[in-house]
Protein backbone atom coordinates (compact mmCIF):
# COMPACT_ATOMS: atom_id res chain seq x y z
CA UNK A 1 0.00 0.00 0.00
CA UNK A 2 1.30 3.64 -0.95
CA UNK A 3 1.22 5.66 2.28
CA UNK A 4 0.99 9.59 1.44
CA UNK A 5 3.19 12.04 3.12
CA UNK A 6 1.78 15.29 4.24
CA UNK A 7 3.61 17.52 1.64
CA UNK A 8 1.57 15.37 -1.36
CA UNK A 9 -1.59 15.64 1.02
CA UNK A 10 -1.23 19.04 1.15
CA UNK A 11 0.37 19.57 -2.51
CA UNK A 12 -3.33 18.13 -4.07
CA UNK A 13 -5.18 20.00 -1.54
CA UNK A 14 -3.96 22.97 -3.39
CA UNK A 15 -5.24 21.80 -6.77
CA UNK A 16 -8.89 21.80 -5.44
CA UNK A 17 -8.19 25.08 -3.55
CA UNK A 18 -7.70 26.33 -6.95
CA UNK A 19 -10.39 25.14 -8.49
CA UNK A 20 -13.04 26.25 -5.34
CA UNK A 21 -11.77 30.13 -6.56
CA UNK A 22 -13.77 29.14 -9.78
CA UNK A 23 -16.19 26.50 -8.27
CA UNK A 24 -17.31 28.36 -5.27
CA UNK A 25 -17.00 31.70 -6.58
CA UNK A 26 -19.56 30.65 -9.30
CA UNK A 27 -22.20 28.92 -6.83
CA UNK A 28 -22.29 31.45 -4.37
CA UNK A 29 -22.05 35.04 -6.57
CA UNK A 30 -22.89 34.21 -10.22
CA UNK A 31 -26.69 34.10 -9.81
CA UNK A 32 -26.66 37.39 -8.13
CA UNK A 33 -24.09 39.31 -10.34
CA UNK A 34 -25.94 38.19 -13.45
CA UNK A 35 -29.65 39.16 -12.13
CA UNK A 36 -28.24 42.52 -10.25
CA UNK A 37 -25.31 43.30 -11.79
CA UNK A 38 -25.35 41.72 -15.62
CA UNK A 39 -29.00 42.36 -16.14
CA UNK A 40 -30.67 39.38 -17.05
CA UNK A 41 -34.06 38.15 -15.68
CA UNK A 42 -34.19 35.49 -13.28
CA UNK A 43 -35.87 33.09 -15.34
CA UNK A 44 -33.27 33.36 -18.32
CA UNK A 45 -30.69 33.09 -15.90
CA UNK A 46 -32.24 29.93 -14.42
CA UNK A 47 -32.67 28.59 -18.27
CA UNK A 48 -28.64 29.19 -18.64
CA UNK A 49 -27.91 27.56 -15.60
CA UNK A 50 -29.93 24.12 -16.95
CA UNK A 51 -28.69 24.21 -20.36
CA UNK A 52 -25.00 24.89 -19.61
CA UNK A 53 -24.54 22.81 -16.67
CA UNK A 54 -26.77 19.89 -18.11
CA UNK A 55 -24.69 19.54 -21.51
CA UNK A 56 -21.47 19.74 -19.66
CA UNK A 57 -22.10 16.84 -17.52
CA UNK A 58 -22.24 15.13 -21.36
CA UNK A 59 -18.10 16.28 -21.69
CA UNK A 60 -16.90 15.19 -18.18
CA UNK A 61 -17.90 11.64 -19.22
CA UNK A 62 -15.91 11.93 -22.60
CA UNK A 63 -13.10 13.92 -20.86
CA UNK A 64 -13.14 11.30 -18.16
CA UNK A 65 -12.60 8.62 -21.30
CA UNK A 66 -9.94 10.89 -22.81
CA UNK A 67 -8.18 11.01 -19.25
CA UNK A 68 -8.12 7.13 -18.64
CA UNK A 69 -6.44 6.80 -22.55
CA UNK A 70 -3.64 9.49 -22.13
CA UNK A 71 -0.15 8.08 -21.19
CA UNK A 72 2.51 10.20 -21.03
CA UNK A 73 5.61 10.73 -19.02
CA UNK A 74 4.08 12.38 -15.98
CA UNK A 75 1.03 9.90 -16.26
CA UNK A 76 -2.70 9.88 -16.96
CA UNK A 77 -4.16 12.50 -15.32
CA UNK A 78 -1.39 15.17 -13.80
CA UNK A 79 -0.90 16.58 -17.28
CA UNK A 80 -4.63 17.80 -17.61
CA UNK A 81 -4.52 19.57 -14.83
CA UNK A 82 -1.67 21.92 -15.92
CA UNK A 83 -2.70 21.83 -19.32
CA UNK A 84 -6.27 23.22 -18.54
CA UNK A 85 -5.06 25.77 -16.04
CA UNK A 86 -4.77 29.10 -18.20
CA UNK A 87 -7.77 28.45 -19.82
CA UNK A 88 -9.84 28.12 -16.34
CA UNK A 89 -8.29 31.77 -14.95
CA UNK A 90 -8.79 33.24 -18.60
CA UNK A 91 -12.73 32.27 -18.58
CA UNK A 92 -13.40 32.99 -14.56
CA UNK A 93 -12.64 36.86 -16.21
CA UNK A 94 -14.37 36.92 -18.85
CA UNK A 95 -17.41 35.38 -16.89
CA UNK A 96 -17.80 38.05 -14.63
CA UNK A 97 -17.01 40.91 -17.41
CA UNK A 98 -20.02 42.72 -18.79
CA UNK A 99 -20.17 44.15 -22.03
CA UNK A 100 -21.96 46.92 -23.09
CA UNK A 101 -24.40 45.61 -25.19
CA UNK A 102 -28.05 44.64 -25.93
CA UNK A 103 -29.71 42.13 -23.59
CA UNK A 104 -29.88 39.98 -26.21
CA UNK A 105 -26.04 39.97 -27.17
CA UNK A 106 -25.54 39.84 -23.25
CA UNK A 107 -27.58 37.04 -22.91
CA UNK A 108 -25.70 35.29 -26.03
CA UNK A 109 -22.13 36.39 -24.16
CA UNK A 110 -23.11 35.07 -20.75
CA UNK A 111 -23.90 31.52 -22.87
CA UNK A 112 -20.40 31.68 -24.64
CA UNK A 113 -18.26 32.49 -21.39
CA UNK A 114 -20.29 30.63 -18.98
CA UNK A 115 -19.88 26.88 -21.63
CA UNK A 116 -16.13 27.76 -21.91
CA UNK A 117 -15.85 28.28 -17.74
CA UNK A 118 -17.77 25.09 -17.63
CA UNK A 119 -15.59 23.40 -20.15
CA UNK A 120 -12.13 24.60 -18.48
CA UNK A 121 -13.11 23.37 -15.43
CA UNK A 122 -14.21 19.68 -16.90
CA UNK A 123 -10.58 19.87 -18.71
CA UNK A 124 -8.75 20.29 -15.48
CA UNK A 125 -11.19 19.05 -12.80
CA UNK A 126 -12.28 15.54 -13.83
CA UNK A 127 -8.68 14.49 -14.04
CA UNK A 128 -7.67 15.82 -11.01
CA UNK A 129 -10.41 14.12 -9.00
CA UNK A 130 -9.12 11.05 -10.65
CA UNK A 131 -5.62 11.43 -9.43
CA UNK A 132 -7.01 10.67 -6.26
CA UNK A 133 -7.70 7.12 -7.28
CA UNK A 134 -3.70 6.82 -8.27
CA UNK A 135 -2.49 8.37 -6.30
CA UNK A 136 -2.52 5.13 -3.08
CA UNK A 137 -4.31 2.23 -3.47
CA UNK A 138 -4.93 2.42 0.01
CA UNK A 139 -8.84 3.33 0.76
CA UNK A 140 -7.69 5.11 4.24
CA UNK A 141 -5.44 6.58 2.77
CA UNK A 142 -7.49 7.98 -0.07
CA UNK A 143 -10.22 9.37 2.74
CA UNK A 144 -7.31 11.29 4.33
CA UNK A 145 -6.12 12.41 1.10
CA UNK A 146 -10.22 13.55 0.52
CA UNK A 147 -9.84 15.39 3.58
CA UNK A 148 -6.76 17.10 2.65
CA UNK A 149 -8.45 17.96 -0.52
CA UNK A 150 -11.83 19.35 0.45
CA UNK A 151 -9.66 21.20 3.53
CA UNK A 152 -7.84 22.85 0.62
CA UNK A 153 -11.08 23.20 -1.19
CA UNK A 154 -13.49 25.33 1.60
CA UNK A 155 -10.16 27.28 1.92
CA UNK A 156 -10.25 28.54 -1.39
CA UNK A 157 -14.03 28.97 -1.14
CA UNK A 158 -13.15 30.75 1.85
CA UNK A 159 -11.09 33.18 -0.07
CA UNK A 160 -13.55 34.19 -3.03
CA UNK A 161 -16.46 34.18 -0.74
CA UNK A 162 -15.48 36.06 1.91
CA UNK A 163 -13.31 38.60 -0.17
CA UNK A 164 -14.98 38.91 -2.93
CA UNK A 165 -17.99 41.82 -1.49
CA UNK A 166 -14.94 43.54 -0.09
CA UNK A 167 -12.80 43.63 -3.05
CA UNK A 168 -15.88 44.44 -5.89
CA UNK A 169 -16.39 47.72 -3.49
CA UNK A 170 -12.54 48.36 -3.28
CA UNK A 171 -12.02 47.64 -7.29
CA UNK A 172 -15.61 49.15 -8.31
CA UNK A 173 -15.31 52.09 -6.04
CA UNK A 174 -19.47 51.87 -6.33
CA UNK A 175 -19.21 50.39 -10.14
CA UNK A 176 -19.93 46.40 -9.37
CA UNK A 177 -19.44 45.49 -13.16
CA UNK A 178 -15.89 47.00 -13.04
CA UNK A 179 -15.57 45.54 -9.65
CA UNK A 180 -15.98 41.94 -10.10
CA UNK A 181 -14.25 41.67 -13.32
CA UNK A 182 -10.87 43.36 -11.54
CA UNK A 183 -11.85 40.85 -8.27
CA UNK A 184 -11.82 37.93 -10.66
CA UNK A 185 -8.03 39.14 -12.19
CA UNK A 186 -6.73 38.45 -8.97
CA UNK A 187 -8.27 35.25 -8.05
CA UNK A 188 -6.92 34.14 -11.80
CA UNK A 189 -3.50 34.73 -10.81
CA UNK A 190 -3.85 32.86 -7.65
CA UNK A 191 -5.32 29.87 -9.62
CA UNK A 192 -2.33 29.41 -11.83
CA UNK A 193 0.21 29.19 -9.08
CA UNK A 194 -1.86 26.45 -7.11
CA UNK A 195 -2.81 24.52 -9.71
CA UNK A 196 1.03 24.24 -10.92
CA UNK A 197 2.01 23.61 -7.25
CA UNK A 198 -0.16 20.45 -7.17
CA UNK A 199 1.35 19.52 -10.47
CA UNK A 200 4.76 19.37 -9.30
CA UNK A 201 4.02 17.87 -5.98
CA UNK A 202 1.66 14.65 -6.52
CA UNK A 203 2.52 11.54 -8.19
CA UNK A 204 0.91 8.77 -10.06
CA UNK A 205 1.25 5.38 -8.14
CA UNK A 206 -1.56 2.95 -9.60
CA UNK A 207 -1.37 1.70 -12.80
CA UNK A 208 -4.41 -0.34 -14.39
CA UNK A 209 -3.78 -2.77 -17.14
CA UNK A 210 -4.85 -1.74 -20.44
CA UNK A 211 -8.24 -3.08 -21.49
CA UNK A 212 -8.80 -2.69 -25.11
CA UNK A 213 -5.87 -2.50 -28.43
CA UNK A 214 -8.69 0.32 -29.70
CA UNK A 215 -7.41 4.25 -30.75
CA UNK A 216 -8.89 7.39 -28.46
CA UNK A 217 -10.00 8.49 -31.56
CA UNK A 218 -11.90 5.35 -32.66
CA UNK A 219 -13.22 5.06 -29.16
CA UNK A 220 -14.44 8.65 -29.08
CA UNK A 221 -16.02 8.17 -32.68
CA UNK A 222 -17.81 4.65 -30.99
CA UNK A 223 -19.15 7.11 -28.09
CA UNK A 224 -20.96 9.27 -30.16
CA UNK A 225 -22.98 6.44 -31.05
CA UNK A 226 -23.68 5.79 -26.78
CA UNK A 227 -24.17 9.86 -26.60
CA UNK A 228 -28.37 10.22 -27.40
CA UNK A 229 -28.42 7.43 -24.32
CA UNK A 230 -26.89 10.04 -22.48
CA UNK A 231 -28.55 13.67 -24.25
CA UNK A 232 -32.03 12.18 -24.28
CA UNK A 233 -32.44 11.40 -20.67
CA UNK A 234 -30.78 15.10 -19.72
CA UNK A 235 -33.32 16.70 -22.16
CA UNK A 236 -36.07 15.24 -20.85
CA UNK A 237 -35.29 15.85 -17.29
CA UNK A 238 -34.42 19.16 -17.86
CA UNK A 239 -37.76 20.10 -20.01
CA UNK A 240 -39.72 18.65 -16.53
CA UNK A 241 -38.06 20.81 -14.25
CA UNK A 242 -38.61 24.02 -16.12
CA UNK A 243 -41.65 23.80 -17.35
CA UNK A 244 -42.90 20.60 -15.35
CA UNK A 245 -46.44 19.70 -17.49
CA UNK A 246 -47.71 16.52 -18.50
CA UNK A 247 -46.10 16.19 -22.30
CA UNK A 248 -42.87 16.43 -20.87
CA UNK A 249 -43.78 13.98 -17.90
CA UNK A 250 -44.91 11.55 -20.39
CA UNK A 251 -41.72 12.01 -22.55
CA UNK A 252 -39.41 11.64 -19.57
CA UNK A 253 -41.53 8.51 -18.50
CA UNK A 254 -41.34 6.82 -22.49
CA UNK A 255 -37.06 8.36 -22.71
CA UNK A 256 -36.25 6.43 -19.68
CA UNK A 257 -38.04 3.32 -21.06
CA UNK A 258 -37.20 3.58 -24.03
CA UNK A 259 -33.83 3.49 -22.69
CA UNK A 260 -33.75 1.06 -20.30
CA UNK A 261 -34.78 -1.51 -23.38
CA UNK A 262 -31.68 -0.58 -25.34
CA UNK A 263 -29.62 -1.28 -21.94
CA UNK A 264 -30.84 -4.52 -21.42
CA UNK A 265 -30.34 -5.46 -25.17
CA UNK A 266 -27.01 -4.40 -25.06
CA UNK A 267 -26.09 -6.26 -21.26
CA UNK A 268 -27.22 -9.85 -22.71
CA UNK A 269 -24.87 -9.06 -25.39
CA UNK A 270 -21.63 -11.05 -24.92
CA UNK A 271 -18.59 -8.85 -24.11
CA UNK A 272 -16.48 -9.69 -27.42
CA UNK A 273 -19.21 -7.92 -29.38
CA UNK A 274 -19.24 -4.91 -27.10
CA UNK A 275 -16.48 -1.62 -28.27
CA UNK A 276 -14.38 -0.47 -25.62
CA UNK A 277 -16.37 2.56 -24.85
CA UNK A 278 -19.83 0.48 -25.05
CA UNK A 279 -18.04 -1.64 -22.60
CA UNK A 280 -16.83 1.13 -20.26
CA UNK A 281 -20.59 2.21 -19.66
CA UNK A 282 -22.24 -1.20 -19.03
CA UNK A 283 -19.62 -1.69 -16.57
CA UNK A 284 -21.07 1.63 -14.45
CA UNK A 285 -24.43 0.73 -15.36
CA UNK A 286 -23.66 -2.48 -13.36
CA UNK A 287 -21.77 -0.97 -11.14
CA UNK A 288 -24.64 -1.01 -7.28
CA UNK A 289 -22.05 1.54 -5.95
CA UNK A 290 -21.33 3.80 -8.50
CA UNK A 291 -24.79 4.26 -9.32
CA UNK A 292 -26.09 4.57 -5.81
CA UNK A 293 -23.17 7.31 -5.30
CA UNK A 294 -24.11 8.92 -8.21
CA UNK A 295 -27.79 9.74 -7.17
CA UNK A 296 -26.01 10.58 -3.72
CA UNK A 297 -24.06 12.89 -4.90
CA UNK A 298 -26.47 14.52 -7.12
CA UNK A 299 -28.55 15.05 -3.82
CA UNK A 300 -25.94 16.43 -2.08
CA UNK A 301 -24.99 18.60 -4.36
CA UNK A 302 -28.74 19.93 -4.98
CA UNK A 303 -28.60 20.30 -0.50
CA UNK A 304 -25.56 22.80 -0.46
CA UNK A 305 -25.91 23.99 -3.87
CA UNK A 306 -29.55 25.87 -3.01
CA UNK A 307 -28.33 26.64 0.65
CA UNK A 308 -24.78 28.48 -0.87
CA UNK A 309 -27.19 29.62 -4.07
CA UNK A 310 -29.47 31.29 -2.16
CA UNK A 311 -26.81 33.14 0.99
CA UNK A 312 -26.36 36.40 -1.14
CA UNK A 313 -29.86 37.07 -1.39
CA UNK A 314 -30.72 35.88 1.77
CA UNK A 315 -28.70 38.36 3.51
CA UNK A 316 -28.77 41.66 1.58
CA UNK A 317 -32.81 41.41 1.69
CA UNK A 318 -33.98 39.02 4.46
CA UNK A 319 -31.29 40.04 6.62
CA UNK A 320 -30.49 43.52 5.54
CA UNK A 321 -26.84 43.53 5.09
CA UNK A 322 -25.23 42.37 2.03
CA UNK A 323 -21.61 42.58 2.81
CA UNK A 324 -22.01 40.47 6.22
CA UNK A 325 -23.09 37.40 3.69
CA UNK A 326 -19.07 37.52 3.41
CA UNK A 327 -18.44 37.19 6.93
CA UNK A 328 -21.34 34.35 6.78
CA UNK A 329 -19.30 32.37 4.25
CA UNK A 330 -15.70 32.72 6.29
CA UNK A 331 -17.65 31.30 8.71
CA UNK A 332 -19.05 28.60 7.19
CA UNK A 333 -16.25 27.63 5.61
CA UNK A 334 -14.00 27.69 8.49
CA UNK A 335 -16.09 25.10 9.93
CA UNK A 336 -16.58 23.07 6.81
CA UNK A 337 -12.21 22.78 7.05
CA UNK A 338 -12.52 21.23 10.22
CA UNK A 339 -15.44 18.52 9.20
CA UNK A 340 -13.21 17.77 6.20
CA UNK A 341 -10.63 17.13 8.25
CA UNK A 342 -12.43 15.52 11.07
CA UNK A 343 -13.68 12.93 8.47
CA UNK A 344 -11.12 10.25 8.37
CA UNK A 345 -10.96 10.20 12.07
CA UNK A 346 -14.67 9.87 12.45
CA UNK A 347 -14.95 7.16 9.96
CA UNK A 348 -12.14 4.88 11.38
CA UNK A 349 -14.49 5.35 14.72
CA UNK A 350 -17.98 5.07 13.09
CA UNK A 351 -17.37 3.80 9.39
CA UNK A 352 -18.24 5.55 6.15
CA UNK A 353 -21.41 4.41 5.59
CA UNK A 354 -22.71 5.09 8.89
CA UNK A 355 -21.26 8.42 9.04
CA UNK A 356 -22.41 9.49 6.00
CA UNK A 357 -26.49 8.85 7.15
CA UNK A 358 -25.59 10.61 10.13
CA UNK A 359 -24.48 13.62 8.62
CA UNK A 360 -27.07 14.36 6.67
CA UNK A 361 -29.61 13.53 9.02
CA UNK A 362 -28.25 16.05 11.11
CA UNK A 363 -27.09 18.52 8.63
CA UNK A 364 -30.95 18.31 7.37
CA UNK A 365 -33.06 18.99 10.54
CA UNK A 366 -30.91 21.64 11.43
CA UNK A 367 -30.91 23.50 7.83
CA UNK A 368 -34.82 22.49 8.50
CA UNK A 369 -34.97 24.80 11.38
CA UNK A 370 -33.87 28.19 10.20
CA UNK A 371 -37.21 28.26 8.49
CA UNK A 372 -38.15 29.63 12.20
CA UNK A 373 -35.00 32.22 12.68
CA UNK A 374 -36.87 36.02 12.84
CA UNK A 375 -35.65 38.12 10.58
CA UNK A 376 -33.15 40.34 11.28
CA UNK A 377 -31.78 37.44 13.93
CA UNK A 378 -28.02 37.39 12.61
CA UNK A 379 -26.94 35.07 15.62
CA UNK A 380 -29.19 32.74 15.08
CA UNK A 381 -28.24 32.60 11.72
CA UNK A 382 -24.99 31.94 12.04
CA UNK A 383 -25.07 29.43 14.94
CA UNK A 384 -27.34 27.31 13.27
CA UNK A 385 -25.82 27.59 9.45
CA UNK A 386 -22.37 26.75 11.39
CA UNK A 387 -23.74 23.75 13.21
CA UNK A 388 -25.26 22.41 9.78
CA UNK A 389 -22.09 23.17 8.07
CA UNK A 390 -20.03 20.72 9.92
CA UNK A 391 -22.04 17.57 8.94
CA UNK A 392 -22.47 19.10 5.43
CA UNK A 393 -18.77 19.24 4.86
CA UNK A 394 -18.34 15.36 5.56
CA UNK A 395 -20.39 14.43 2.46
CA UNK A 396 -18.34 15.41 0.24
CA UNK A 397 -15.40 14.51 1.73
CA UNK A 398 -16.60 10.75 1.93
CA UNK A 399 -18.30 11.17 -1.60
CA UNK A 400 -14.79 11.13 -3.44
CA UNK A 401 -13.47 8.78 -1.32
CA UNK A 402 -15.91 6.57 -1.70
CA UNK A 403 -15.82 6.83 -5.87
CA UNK A 404 -12.10 5.38 -5.75
CA UNK A 405 -14.41 2.10 -3.76
CA UNK A 406 -16.38 2.29 -6.93
CA UNK A 407 -13.53 1.94 -9.24
CA UNK A 408 -12.24 -0.81 -7.24
CA UNK A 409 -15.32 -2.75 -7.15
CA UNK A 410 -15.03 -2.38 -11.00
CA UNK A 411 -11.98 -3.64 -11.26
CA UNK A 412 -11.98 -6.48 -9.35
CA UNK A 413 -15.62 -7.23 -10.89
CA UNK A 414 -14.83 -7.01 -14.59
CA UNK A 415 -11.15 -6.65 -14.53
CA UNK A 416 -11.14 -3.27 -15.65
CA UNK A 417 -10.20 0.14 -14.38
CA UNK A 418 -11.64 3.17 -15.80
CA UNK A 419 -10.96 5.63 -12.97
CA UNK A 420 -11.04 8.64 -15.06
CA UNK A 421 -14.57 7.65 -15.94
CA UNK A 422 -15.86 6.60 -12.24
CA UNK A 423 -14.61 9.63 -10.90
CA UNK A 424 -16.39 12.01 -13.74
CA UNK A 425 -19.39 11.16 -11.95
CA UNK A 426 -18.04 13.85 -8.85
CA UNK A 427 -17.61 16.57 -11.58
CA UNK A 428 -20.80 15.42 -13.63
CA UNK A 429 -23.24 15.25 -10.40
CA UNK A 430 -21.34 18.62 -8.83
CA UNK A 431 -22.58 20.43 -12.55
CA UNK A 432 -25.34 18.81 -13.03
CA UNK A 433 -26.65 19.58 -9.36
CA UNK A 434 -25.19 22.94 -8.97
CA UNK A 435 -27.13 23.21 -12.43
CA UNK A 436 -30.65 22.48 -10.80
CA UNK A 437 -29.81 23.88 -7.43
CA UNK A 438 -28.71 27.67 -9.07
CA UNK A 439 -31.95 26.95 -11.43
CA UNK A 440 -34.03 26.00 -8.95
CA UNK A 441 -33.15 29.19 -6.57
CA UNK A 442 -33.95 31.47 -9.50
CA UNK A 443 -37.10 29.53 -10.23
CA UNK A 444 -38.64 29.86 -6.53
CA UNK A 445 -37.90 33.44 -6.28
CA UNK A 446 -38.63 34.00 -9.88
CA UNK A 447 -42.51 31.93 -8.67
CA UNK A 448 -42.16 34.88 -5.77
CA UNK A 449 -42.33 37.59 -8.34
CA UNK A 450 -38.45 38.53 -7.74
CA UNK A 451 -37.09 41.55 -10.30
CA UNK A 452 -33.38 42.53 -9.00
CA UNK A 453 -33.80 45.52 -11.01
CA UNK A 454 -37.25 46.36 -9.57
CA UNK A 455 -37.17 47.12 -5.22
CA UNK A 456 -41.03 46.85 -5.44
CA UNK A 457 -40.77 43.15 -5.62
CA UNK A 458 -38.08 42.33 -2.93
CA UNK A 459 -40.89 42.16 0.38
CA UNK A 460 -42.99 39.89 -1.65
CA UNK A 461 -40.10 36.95 -2.21
CA UNK A 462 -38.55 37.12 1.60
CA UNK A 463 -41.03 33.81 2.10
CA UNK A 464 -39.15 32.02 -0.77
CA UNK A 465 -35.80 32.77 0.60
CA UNK A 466 -36.85 31.42 3.59
CA UNK A 467 -37.69 27.80 1.99
CA UNK A 468 -34.71 28.08 0.17
CA UNK A 469 -32.78 28.41 3.17
CA UNK A 470 -33.85 25.88 5.34
CA UNK A 471 -36.91 23.00 4.05
CA UNK A 472 -36.28 23.05 0.54
CA UNK A 473 -32.59 21.67 0.87
CA UNK A 474 -33.16 19.91 3.70
CA UNK A 475 -35.57 17.35 2.46
CA UNK A 476 -32.83 16.91 -0.15
CA UNK A 477 -30.83 15.57 2.40
CA UNK A 478 -33.08 13.29 3.87
CA UNK A 479 -33.63 11.55 0.33
CA UNK A 480 -30.15 11.22 0.61
CA UNK A 481 -30.20 9.32 3.67
CA UNK A 482 -32.60 7.16 2.61
CA UNK A 483 -30.34 6.03 -0.21
CA UNK A 484 -27.15 5.69 1.22
CA UNK A 485 -29.12 2.64 3.26
CA UNK A 486 -28.81 0.65 -0.13
CA UNK A 487 -25.19 1.48 -0.79
CA UNK A 488 -23.14 -2.68 -0.14
CA UNK A 489 -19.58 -1.73 0.33
CA UNK A 490 -18.68 -1.67 4.09
CA UNK A 491 -15.57 -0.95 5.87
CA UNK A 492 -15.20 -4.72 6.10
CA UNK A 493 -15.95 -5.59 2.64
CA UNK A 494 -13.45 -2.57 1.37
CA UNK A 495 -10.32 -4.19 3.11
CA UNK A 496 -11.48 -7.59 1.26
CA UNK A 497 -11.30 -6.34 -2.16
CA UNK A 498 -8.19 -4.51 -1.50
CA UNK A 499 -6.31 -6.95 -0.60
CA UNK A 500 -7.73 -9.15 -3.67
CA UNK A 501 -6.89 -6.47 -5.85
CA UNK A 502 -3.36 -6.41 -4.66
CA UNK A 503 -2.63 -9.61 -4.80
CA UNK A 504 -4.25 -9.69 -8.51
CA UNK A 505 -1.85 -7.32 -9.51
CA UNK A 506 1.13 -8.46 -7.31
CA UNK A 507 0.44 -11.66 -9.55
CA UNK A 508 0.32 -9.37 -12.82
Amino acid sequence: MAHLAISEKIGYAMGDAAANLVWRGALAYLALFYTDTFGLTAASAAMLFLVVRLSDGITDIVMGMIADRTDTRWGKFRPWVLWSTPFLGLFMVLCFTTPDWSYDNKLIYAYVTYIGLTLAYTLNNVPYSALMGVMTDDDRERTSLSGFRFAGAFLGGLCVMGFTPALVDYFGSGDQAQGYQYTMYVFAGLLCGLMFITFATTKERVKPQHSSDATLGKELLDLTKNLPFIILPLLALTLFFYYRNTPTAIFLVAVAFAIWLVIRRLLNNPPAESSGSQQDMLDLLTNKPWLILLGIGFLTMMFNGIKYGVIAYYFKYFVGDEVMAGSYFVALLVVSILGALSTSYLSRQFGRKRLFIVSLIAASVITGCMFWIPQGNVFQVFALGCAAEFFAAIMPTLFFSMLGDAADYSELKNGRRATGLIYSAGTFVQKTGGGFAGALVLLVLASYGYDGMDQSTIAQSLPGMQWLMSWIPAAFGFVAAGLMLLYPINDQMQARMTQELQASRTAS
